[in-house]
C-alpha cells in the first residue's frame, strides 16, 4: 500500500472552525439545559431525581440504591440526553435556517417535542416502564419546563454555531 502525505486529506482550517463551533454550540445548549432540567427537578422533588434517571436503565432496584455511581450514572444520563437533544437541535438547524432565525418560538416547539418523545416513547420503553396518568397541571408544568429547556438550546445553537 502507497501512501504518501499528499494523498491524506487534511481538514481546512474552516472546517476545524466549524466543527469546534458545533462541539460548542452543541455543549454549552445542551449543559446549560441540564443543569436547568436537573436542579429544578432536584428542587421540586428531591436529590433522589438522578437516581430515578438512573433506574430508566437499570431499573427499579436502582431507586432504592444508596450508591453514588447509581447517582452518577443517573447524572451522567441525564446530560447524556439534554446533549443528544442539543445535537439534534443543531444538525436540523443546519437544513432549517429558520430554527436560527426564530430561535426563541422555534425552541419552545422544540421543548414540546423533546417532552412527547420523553414522556410517550422514552419512559414507557425504560426499565422502569413508567405509564403514569398525568394530571392537568403535571402536564402543564412539565411542558413549561421542556419548553424553557428547549429555548435554551435553540438560543446556544444560534449563537454559538455561527
Amino acid at each position: 500500500m502507497n501512501t504518501t502525505a499528499e494523498s491524506i486529506p487534511v481538514p481546512h482550517e474552516s472546517q476545524t472552525r466549524s466543527n469546534s463551533a458545533a462541539a460548542k454550540a452543541i455543549l454549552i445548549g445542551g449543559s446549560l439545559a441540564g443543569l436547568f432540567d436537573i436542579t429544578y427537578a432536584m428542587l421540586r422533588w428531591g436529590w433522589q431525581i438522578p437516581r430515578v434517571v438512573a433506574g430508566g436503565l437499570l431499573g427499579p432496584g436502582a431507586l432504592r440504591s444508596e450508591s453514588l455511581a447509581v447517582w452518577c450514572l443517573g447524572l451522567i444520563l441525564h446530560f447524556s440526553i439534554t446533549n443528544i437533544d442539543a445535537a439534534i437541535y443543531y444538525s436540523v438547524s443546519r437544513k432549517l435556517e429558520f430554527l436560527k432565525q426564530h430561535a426563541v418560538i422555534c425552541g419552545m416547539f422544540f421543548g414540546i417535542a423533546m417532552y412527547l418523545v420523553m414522556n410517550l416513547i422514552v419512559v414507557p420503553l425504560s426499565a422502569l416502564h413508567s405509564t403514569r396518568d398525568f394530571s392537568m397541571a403535571a402536564l402543564r408544568e412539565g411542558l413549561i419546563v421542556h419548553m424553557v429547556l428547549g429555548v435554551i438550546i435553540a438560543l446556544s445553537i444560534k449563537r454559538f454555531s455561527r
